[in-house]
């Protein structure tokens, strides 16, 4: 009697990280949790609704413990920020932001990025997507596991407006060069710069990034933008 097959996992690009959240991260959670966290749901999100305005909407994929997308969200009120991640403390964290700062513009969806993108992002809606250093997985055989591959490049660039961007950035140097590649080969986007961007001035250091550049380490941004499907857009 044969085996029945396996059931097909997909490949995630995160792990599940354990630990203990703190007591204020408990309370954002508890208090904050159902107005600002949003369910993942397989129908596409009504921004307009959500944040009961009109406004530019940007998506960040992966925000650890909030410092930087708090700083974005409250340096440009104009605009409405989806921030998403799996891991429980961080968005505690994130939250717990949000109530220091009197965040109205964003909300968070804690769930698998490719999933969102999927099927919460309708296609060419987005302002701008923010991807700030992405686990690298440093070993070989992890690379698969890279997010910046060409389908999921591919997916982010249809969710972009004509004219939106996708800015990306890492301390990872191989990393940087696998990212330069596959957006450089995706149609959609065209590179603002000849290969890397300098660091936008809105975009804030992190405390990790701070120390690896103490430590003499680089980082590597990327800016990209959707063109507006004229001749002058597109890339040559």
């Amino acid at each position: 009697m044969s085996l029945p097959a396996a059931p097909h996992r997909p490949l995630r690009s995160y792990v599940l990280r354990g630990g203990r959240m703190g007591s204020g991260q408990q309370r954002a959670l508890a208090e904050l949790g159902p107005r600002f966290v949003l369910p993942f749901e397989r129908a596409p999100l009504d921004f307009e609704r959500v944040f009961a305005r009109r406004a530019p909407h940007i998506v960040e994929i992966g925000f650890g413990m909030g410092d930087a997308t708090a700083a974005v969200a409250a340096a440009m009120p104009d605009h409405d920020f989806v921030a998403i991640d799996v891991h429980e403390a961080g968005v505690g964290a994130l939250l717990g932001r949000v109530g220091e700062r009197g965040l109205t513009n964003l909300r968070i969806v804690r769930h698998d990025a490719v999933e969102v993108l999927r099927h919460m992002i309708a296609p060419a809606t987005l302002a701008g997507v923010h991807l700030w250093f992405p686990d690298p997985w440093h070993k070989k055989r992890h690379h698969k596991r890279r997010l910046v591959q060409p389908p999921f490049a591919s997916e982010l660039a249809s969710r972009l407006a004509p004219g939106g961007y996708l800015h990306c950035a890492t301390d990872w140097q191989p990393y940087a060069e696998q990212m330069l590649a596959v957006l450089s080969a995706e149609p959609l986007l065209v590179n603002t710069a000849v290969a890397y961007a300098p660091r936008p001035p809105w975009r804030p250091e992190t405390k990790f990034e701070r120390r690896g550049l103490a430590l003499g380490h680089g980082v590597w941004d990327l800016v990209f933008r959707r063109h507006d499907g004229s001749a002058a857009g597109r890339p040559t």
